[in-house]
């Protein structure tokens, strides 16, 4: 076993997807795991629950912006043509059936391409989103959003990408804007890009959205470690470990961590890797940014978007913002 090592051959298991994460995240300093790591078909299922949770907002107030306003976003969107929809980052898309009603609405039929690393959570989307809406032909396409979105060939219809759920949060300013600066790329001019972001507000508030009186968040954070235990045969122990939601003014962003309750040291033996951890040592899971409106903006025209129109709630605790490709 190498003990949080460099090692000139690393075992064939760190040449993975998953394996690299584990690997350069549990070596560096600080200690960090990508938040894609969480959604195995278990932490797919936990983050659904986390959006019915009473303390988590951002969910219930996105779809209901989208509510009102989903006719009124898809003519923006389509104006004289025919619309595609490709969502990044799907999951089981209970928000998207707003915008793919209100397409049908207007067009009698509408194709949405869904992209997300969990075959699960999209086969589950697809199934409920075909048998609940006629006219709606579900393309599931299982893969890293960021790669996903080039593959798609509208055939001559305008798409509409969506990009809800503030999951651009997760992302550090610099990586969040190559991210939309990427799918611009992928776009023609005219194309249309829905991004959703949770706003700045006040921070008891956004702690208890990640930190929850049911533990639902904690489960799902520590699900990253039962993945590694399931599919690297580590042994870590969840019991010395505890969720810990900090919210870091400076970066405005909300952050989750796993911190260890003693000093332990943890095998992953598909890694040939023995990580020591300090008692209050944290492993740093994910990161949330919250937005303000002219942040937003310049994020992207910085990408090459052009807002086109936007909608909020009556709080301003979540932004919709329409973009189009230049």
């Amino acid at each position: 076993m190498h003990v949080a090592s460099t090692c000139a051959n690393l075992p064939e298991a760190a040449q993975t997807p998953l394996g690299s994460e584990v690997y350069q995240g549990l070596t560096a300093r600080p200690k960090t795991l990508s938040p894609w790591l969480f959604y195995d078909e278990q932490g797919s299922q936990l983050f659904e629950q986390i959006t019915e949770l009473p303390e988590y907002y951002p969910t219930r107030t996105e779809r209901e912006i989208l509510r009102v306003h989903a006719d009124q976003i898809v003519a923006t969107a389509a104006g004289c043509e025919r619309l595609t929809m490709i969502e990044l980052g799907a999951g089981t898309a209970t928000k998207t059936g707003l915008l793919l009603k209100a397409a049908v609405r207007r067009q009698n039929e509408v194709t949405y391409h869904a992209i997300d690393v969990s075959g699960s959570a999209l086969d589950e989307a697809k199934q409920r989103i075909e048998a609940e809406l006629e006219g709606v032909a579900v393309v599931p396409r299982v893969c890293n959003y960021t790669d996903g979105l080039g593959q798609i060939d509208a055939s001559g219809e305008r798409r509409m990408v969506l990009y809800i759920g503030s999951s651009i949060g997760n992302f550090e300013p610099a990586d969040a804007l190559q991210i939309l600066r990427d799918m611009r790329k992928d776009l023609t001019p005219g194309d249309k890009l829905l991004l959703g972001v949770d706003m700045v507000k006040d921070t008891e508030l956004l702690l208890k959205a990640y930190d929850d009186a049911a533990g639902v968040t904690a489960a799902f954070n520590k699900n990253v470690l039962v993945r590694i235990n399931r599919e690297l045969g580590a042994n870590f122990n969840l019991n010395l470990f505890r969720h810990r939601a900090r919210w870091n003014d400076e970066k405005a962003r909300i952050e989750m961590h796993l911190e260890s309750l003693v000093a332990q040291q943890v095998s992953i033996p598909a890694l040939e890797l023995e990580i020591k951890l300090q008692r209050g040592e944290t492993i740093h899971t994910e990161n949330s940014y919250k937005f303000s409106d002219a942040g937003v903006i310049e994020m992207l025209e910085r990408a090459d978007f052009h807002l086109s129109d936007h909608w909020t709630d009556e709080r301003e605790w979540f932004g919709v913002y329409l973009a189009t490709a230049w």
